[in-house]
């Protein structure tokens, strides 16, 4: 039979056939994109005819152009809806794909070709997005060991072949123990809980066949039960179970994973010549050295904690009111800090969540992108990858601009967290390929969903990466839509969620699940104005995170990487009553691949932009501003990775900026 992967895709929009797929499809479609690429690779190698920016780099941006249509769908289905045999596959495929991509960068002939077209770039004729993807294709080589010659290159073909192995076991380990474990409850454990959480807990028990409500590992749903729940002994429970993930012992258990992966890393970077991995890592990033993004962490830690700890003493305080005698503890402090935000705020999640149903926030997501972009969304009736999946065709003026897909609940075969992908990515080398975007979130399941307001921002910040995919105008796939510094592609999505708490857009779509009205003004004042509150909390668990991530890769790869973040949390004086927001075994964004390894700092880095863009609004006058908003898609969101980051940024904002705008965004400028 035909396999429907290796098929032209028809249809209008030229989408994957899902309806047709199996799993027994993806494995020989992945082999037959290899074989194809391998193939391509070799004659663009051995061509007789001089180098030409055509018959090489173009020929290279057209030769995985098979594997990268069967990659974008398999990879997204593997991370949103796992299944034994996808995850089989995902540990076959890590190595095949790891070596072919060594075998690329270590052909000879190939990246003989690449250099002659560097060493003559002058006079070539290029255009400036030419010269950028000459400049990022070679760099690219060469920081994959193409330069390298003999033992040394056959052993970062290995390291890198193995790093790819552990990266798939350190996730595959981190979602087995999301999936297996659960809290069962009773309906007494229920009681005081907002009705909410309450239906949360029982969709999530009918969904494992459960015989009551249960508590998992899906932030949505264990967040508030630790905010809500009295039972301080469930809430440790749930706690502790919840930040061991990856700490089990037993097949799952990721810290010997995390210790090898940081050892390979070292060698790696010290094959290619650097002194450590961060050096290697951040020499293409916006930060550029370990020393800057120190200096930026160490700038927000101080204030940050100072706030922490005064905020500690206050819930402390009510929770030996409460009878505790021993010290605050990490499952207490979402507790009493939900009871304080009442009391200071008058704010309480259970009034306020009503008001953020999830497809309202979807909703204004995409009427901000319309009063900005001149984007429209048609919901598109089409078989996707699971039933819960959503799509849109996304048009501006009746042109097609991209198909949107969203996938927002949280279900057992899917990994936590949230994130945007491409199963296509735009580009225009070959005519108009316009982008298939994806946005993942792990919502909680209701009738109707609700969110709280994290959640709507969370959807919010995936959307600003959905955006930055969809208005992409560039000619090269390889530099397309988020392909670009890891401390920069933060700044369209934490920009986005700006919009979430412009006033306007929560008097029109925050409104009751119930009763329809809209979010009364005095609640949304008191939402707005508690933005900052529990800041310096929020602040210290993440800023702690990437401190310790810097320094596994900034020096000598640990021997134990526990013993390191214990050493750095003590060190940095991290308060008893929070906890990194990611603990190693289960830090997937530095162990699962080398995206955010070194690199966790980035969020930080990308909020001094995302605080300093938005506040050219607030000059404006208007978070709507016509002109302002074509230039965000004219120097950003269209670029992708044709110009350097702090160029872009440059010229949207006529400079860079510093670590004020940020400190006064999370409130933390008073703590200062």
């Amino acid at each position: 039979m035909t396999n429907p992967l290796l098929a032209p895709w028809g249809g209008d929009f030229a989408l994957p056939p899902f309806a047709d797929l199996s799993d027994d499809h993806f494995g020989p479609a992945l082999d037959a994109g290899i074989e194809e690429a391998r193939k391509a690779v070799a004659a663009i190698a051995d061509n007789p005819e001089p180098p030409s920016f055509a018959n090489t780099i173009e020929a290279l941006e057209r030769s995985d152009a098979l594997l990268d249509r069967v990659a974008g769908v398999f990879y997204n289905l593997a991370g949103a809806d796992s299944t034994p045999a996808r995850e089989a596959l995902q540990r076959e495929m890590a190595p095949k794909l790891s070596t072919f991509s060594s075998e690329i960068t270590n052909n000879t002939k190939l990246f003989a070709r690449v250099e002659d077209l560097w060493t003559r770039r002058d006079t070539l004729d290029l255009t400036d997005e030419q010269s950028r993807v000459l400049m990022l294709t070679r760099r690219g080589f060469v920081r994959a060991g193409a330069a390298l010659e003999g033992d040394a290159a056959e052993r970062l073909t290995g390291v890198k072949s193995r790093l790819a192995i552990l990266g798939t076991n350190f996730s595959q380990n981190l979602l087995a123990d999301e999936r297996d474990w659960f809290m069962d409850l009773t309906d007494s454990d229920l009681d005081d809980l907002p009705d909410f959480v309450k239906d949360a807990a029982r969709a999530a028990g009918r969904e494992r066949d459960r015989p009551g409500p249960v508590v998992t590992l899906n932030r949505s749903l264990i967040v508030p039960f630790l905010q809500f729940s009295p039972h301080r002994d469930l809430r440790e429970k749930a706690y502790e179970a919840w930040t061991a993930r990856g700490a089990n012992g037993g097949d799952t258990d990721n810290r010997a994973i995390a210790a090898e992966i940081l050892k390979l890393r070292e060698e790696r970077a010290q094959l290619l010549g650097y002194g450590n991995f961060a050096q290697y890592k951040l020499e293409t990033e916006m930060a550029g050295t370990p020393d800057a993004v120190r200096d930026l962490l160490m700038a927000v830690w101080q204030p940050a904690r100072q706030a922490a700890m005064s905020d500690a003493e206050h819930l402390a305080r009510m929770a030996r009111e409460d009878g505790i005698t021993g010290p605050l503890e990490p499952w207490d402090w979402r507790y009493y800090a939900e009871k304080r935000r009442l009391e200071l705020h008058d704010l309480d999640e259970a009034e306020l969540k009503p008001f953020f149903q999830l497809d309202r926030m979807i909703e204004a997501a995409f009427a901000v992108s319309h009063r900005l972009f001149g984007l429209e969304f048609a919901p598109l009736d089409i078989d996707t990858y699971h039933p819960d999946v959503r799509a849109w065709n996304v048009t501006r003026d009746g042109d097609h601009v991209a198909v949107f897909l969203g996938d927002y609940f949280a279900r057992p075969s899917k990994r936590s967290g949230a994130w945007c992908s491409a199963m296509r990515s735009q580009s225009k080398l070959d005519g108009e390929v316009r982008p298939i975007v994806v946005n993942v979130c792990n919502f909680a399941k209701g009738d109707p969903a609700l969110l709280s307001y994290d959640d709507a921002r969370t959807l919010f910040h995936e959307f600003g990466h959905a955006l930055h995919q969809m208005l992409s105008d560039v000619t090269y796939e390889s530099i397309s839509g988020t392909s670009v510094a890891r401390d920069f592609v933060e700044l369209p999505s934490q920009l986005y969620e700006h919009w979430l708490d412009v006033p306007s857009v929560l008097a029109e779509f925050a409104t009751h699940a119930e009763t329809g009205e809209a979010m009364p003004d005095a609640l949304r004042d008191r939402l707005l104005k508690a933005a900052t509150y529990d800041m310096g909390f929020q602040t210290v668990e993440y800023v702690a995170s990437a401190l310790v991530d810097l320094a596994f890769h900034d020096g000598p790869a640990p021997a134990d990487p526990m013993q390191k973040q214990a050493e750095v949390l003590e060190t940095i004086g991290m308060p008893h009553a929070i906890r990194m927001r990611h603990a190693t075994p289960h830090f997937a964004h530095v162990f699962s691949g080398d995206g955010y390894s070194a690199g966790y700092y980035s969020y930080m880095w990308s909020e001094v932009m995302d605080a300093d863009a938005f506040a050219a609004f607030d000059e404006a006058g208007d978070p709507f501003d016509a002109t302002l908003a074509q230039k965000l898609e004219d120097d950003i969101l269209s670029r992708g990775g044709s110009v350097e980051a702090a160029d872009l940024y440059t010229r949207f904002r006529g400079r860079l900026p510093g670590v004020d705008a940020l400190l006064k965004g999370r409130g933390l400028d008073v703590a200062a």
